[in-house]
């Protein structure tokens, strides 16, 4: 595989031997390679705007600008227009947020700020490379802990408070414990619902085919056709709507 095939990646951490040991295993694999490596945000976000990665591994806590604040210009550089009105220069740079802590509030805020998932800093290796390829294919992953911790503070209602929602639905956000739902919940078809609840338990599409007793590209239809229905972006956002409209 040449160099321009392979999904090329930034390690943002302001660590040097947390960003060492991600690039020796991403380095491992013949379908990827490590882009750069940035010491903070700030770095993370020049390095996007330059080199176009396919992914970034972004930290949370580090000096300067956080990874937070970071997932969101690297966000905004996929939306940059010329003076013109035509679109310029674009990078589809995805960003998975690692963390040591199962869920906080950073992790949270990240979900809007754009970040294709969300990993623990302790995953397997596997699961962190099978993550950035998820990530590259245009889907979003969420570690099942992470999932876990997202309910119970949605549920507590710190995210609605510290976040408007996935939809910028300032209605949902204020009426969390209401009645409230999207007028978009009522597009989807029963088998459709089915799926989001289980895409917001964490479920993989492979653990929905088998617990739904459907194929594999049977439920990859439905997601798409959910995410297409509530203006998703990815599974993240799913999650977010499933909460907000009181599916699980």
């Amino acid at each position: 595989m040449s160099e321009e095939q392979k999904i090329r990646v930034v390690i943002a951490d302001d660590q040097e031997l947390v960003r060492a040991g991600f690039a020796m295993v991403i380095s491992s694999q013949p379908d990827m390679a490590v882009a750069a490596q940035a010491r903070d945000g700030a770095e993370a976000v020049a390095l996007a705007e330059t080199l176009h990665p396919d992914v970034v591994l972004m930290d949370v806590r580090m000096p300067g600008m956080d990874g937070i604040e970071a997932t969101r210009q690297i966000s905004a550089l996929q939306h940059r227009f010329a003076a013109d009105g035509t679109q310029s220069e674009v990078t589809h740079t995805k960003v998975i947020i690692l963390t040591t802590f199962d869920l906080d509030e950073y992790v949270m805020a990240a979900i809007t700020a754009g970040a294709s998932g969300f990993l623990l800093k302790d995953t397997e290796p596997e699961t962190l490379l099978n993550s950035i390829r998820t990530v590259f294919q245009g889907n979003a992953i969420i570690a099942p802990s992470a999932t876990k911790r997202l309910i119970e503070k949605m549920m507590e209602g710190d995210f609605m408070a510290a976040n408007v929602g996935a939809h910028g639905n300032s209605a949902a956000a204020s009426t969390f414990d209401s009645t409230y739902t999207d007028p978009e919940l009522d597009d989807l078809t029963d088998r459709e619902r089915e799926v989001l609840i289980e895409i917001a338990h964490g479920l993989s599409n492979q653990e929905i085919a088998d617990k739904l007793f459907i194929s594999l590209p049977t439920v990859k239809t439905h997601v798409a056709h959910i995410l297409a229905k509530i203006n998703a972006r990815d599974r993240v956002q799913a999650v977010v709507f499933a909460y907000e409209n009181h599916l699980v």
